[in-house]
């Protein structure tokens, strides 16, 4: 099985009309070659930048999409809110920071709710998971887009069309999933026993005691407890977390969130910009060093093997192994999330 990966290139991201008019032709490409038909609401998942992240996709690079999608089909932005404390922890906070960062030309929709209570669960029967937590929005939709800054990862290796669906579109219990052991810990010395985590705790896991602690035997990994506890004294349990079972794991949620509740696959176009290709990702709150050069813009209807065409020309364009995080692609490929094969199809 060889998969199509179309290529457009652009070695300078100041270049917007470039970026613009290059990443329309992408989309008209794979529309037209499996002959999309876009539903009346269409999900365009991107990523909007931590606070004071400067290096990643600004909006004004998806105008000529957005546009010509408008003419077609109701688009907006979809996102989930991260796991870890900042400004895109709560869904008000998350659509003030999109907001400031320009992302104003679509309305934005949380997937998994203000806390990650909303979400499906997507079954798959993987080594790591059987089921996995997808946001509500993104599961109960046929298609999607998906828009990622291909760029490096601490933990993955990289960042590209896997990590954009495996993250992006977990809710905040699937995100403490592949981060750990899918249970968090509390650390009774730093707890202010303010029963924050008590009042949000779904399953009545967080007891607020003598010591406090959390009930393991109720605890469904949703994380919301992290997200709420005003004193971090709940944190991720980073013990098992490696980089290989980690990618694993985001392949598996990446083939969830390509799932339909009945079995069946999405129809995704995936879109990847090659620009501003820094070493960690877009959730570092602070200006980031670029380590390669720009690219331009790649697109296909495979996250894996969009991503392999994507580390491969960073690599020959760099003339070294730069990232690391393979086993993301062949553990794609293993549990068929798509194909390490492709054919690099270049347009002007």
């Amino acid at each position: 099985m060889t998969s199509g990966v179309y290529f457009i290139q652009i070695s300078d991201y100041t270049e917007t009309k470039k970026i613009n008019d290059a990443s329309l032709t992408l989309l008209k490409e794979i529309e037209s070659e499996n002959k999309i038909k876009f539903e009346k609401e269409l999900p365009i998942k991107v990523h909007f930048g931590e606070k004071g992240n400067t290096t990643f996709i600004k909006p004004e690079n998806y105008v000529s999409i957005i546009n010509y999608l408008k003419t077609k089909t109701n688009p907006f932005y979809c996102e989930t809110n991260v796991l870890y404390k900042g400004e895109r922890t709560f869904s008000k906070t998350h659509m003030k920071i999109a907001k400031e960062h320009g992302f104003t030309q679509l309305p934005i929709i949380i997937a998994d709710g203000d806390h990650g209570e909303n979400y499906e669960e997507i079954k798959i029967n993987k080594k790591h998971f059987k089921e996995c937590k997808i946001g509500k929005i993104i599961a109960n939709s046929k298609q999607l887009i998906v828009i990622a800054h291909f760029k490096g990862h601490m933990l993955a290796g990289f960042g590209g069309a896997i990590k954009q669906l495996g993250m992006g579109c977990a809710s905040r219990g699937g995100k403490l999933a592949m981060h750990a052991q899918s249970k968090p810990i509390l650390n009774p010395l730093s707890c202010k026993k303010c029963n924050t985590c008590v009042q949000h705790c779904p399953t009545n896991a967080c007891i607020i005691s003598t010591i406090p602690h959390i009930d393991y035997s109720k605890c469904i990994g949703c994380a919301t407890c992290i997200a709420v506890c005003p004193h971090d004294a709940i944190k991720i349990n980073w013990a098992s977390t490696t980089p290989k079972s980690f990618n694993e794991k985001l392949a598996e949620y990446a083939l969830g969130a390509t799932t339909n509740k009945d079995g069946t696959r999405k129809k995704i176009i995936f879109i990847n910009f090659v620009f501003n290709i820094t070493k960690n990702c877009d959730c570092h709150g602070h200006p980031d060093k670029i380590v390669a050069k720009d690219i331009g813009i790649l697109a296909s209807n495979d996250p894996v093997a969009l991503d392999k065409a994507c580390i491969d020309l960073i690599r020959k364009n760099e003339d070294k192994k730069i990232f690391g995080g393979d086993n993301q692609l062949t553990y794609g490929e293993k549990i068929g999330l798509g194909t390490t094969n492709y054919n690099l199809i270049k347009l002007t």
